[in-house]
């Protein structure tokens, strides 16, 4: 699974929990990861685009403090793509860990 792919695959689970606009986003992947895993705002506002795009999230306008943010959520498309990257990544998972061996 390539890096594009694997930051779809977080972008999907954060918004499965709940909708949230992009700084949250990166935040909620850096902290599940315990920071071992960034999405920088080059990478990430392109992808939301184009899963918008793909019908995969859908976003709306929030007056929140009195500035707009705009708020994303899944799609039940998206609910779909995630559960397709779910097994792909699971897949890969088994496949390392048989290459790795028992010590993995």
């Amino acid at each position: 699974m390539k890096a594009q792919e694997q930051l779809r695959m977080l972008v999907l689970a954060v918004l499965e929990r709940q909708p949230e606009h992009g700084y949250a986003i990166a935040q909620a992947i850096k902290a599940r990861s315990e920071g071992l895993l960034t999405a920088k705002e080059g990478t990430l506002y392109p992808l939301l685009h184009a899963l918008e795009a793909s019908q995969f999230i859908q976003s709306s306008e929030q007056e929140v403090g009195g500035r707009i943010r705009r708020e994303y959520r899944l799609t039940e498309k998206g609910q779909k793509e995630l559960v397709r990257l779910r097994t792909d990544w699971k897949t890969q998972i088994h496949a390392v860990g048989a290459v790795l061996g028992s010590q993995a």
